[in-house]
């Protein structure tokens, strides 16, 4: 069976699970229902998280490329796995994070694994 349709499904699943995020970048007023905090008395915090929002974003959408353009999918792939991984480790590491958060994480670890899958699917020249 072929492999390029699963990678680029693949790709383009995980890519779309990190763009979501990115809507915090330009809807600051979605960060409470996206990480379940409080954040209008912290200007700071939310600068922070709408940031965080768009190197999501950047990420995303190089996975999305990388669904499209072979030649983009490991250094996606690689860019989409130290994001993930690293807030995974963040989280485990973290203690008493709320519910949202702790959603976040869950995505991220369904997400990791899709591309831990696709990465398995990609044939090297």
């Amino acid at each position: 069976m072929p492999t390029e349709p699963l990678t680029a499904a693949l790709l383009f699943l995980v890519g779309v699970i990190n763009l979501v995020p990115g809507a915090v970048a330009v809807a600051p007023s979605r960060i409470g229902a996206a990480y379940g905090i409080d954040v209008h008395a912290d200007p700071d915090l939310v600068l922070l998280l709408r940031h965080r929002a768009v190197l999501l974003a950047l990420v995303g959408t190089g996975l999305l490329g990388a669904a499209f353009l072979p030649s983009l999918r490991v250094p996606a792939m690689v860019a989409g796995g130290v994001s993930m991984g690293t807030f995974l480790l963040f989280a485990r590491t973290t203690r008493a994070l709320n519910g949202a958060t702790k959603r976040v994480a869950r995505i991220d670890l369904a997400a990791l694994a899709l591309l831990l899958v696709a990465a398995g699917t990609v044939r090297h020249g």
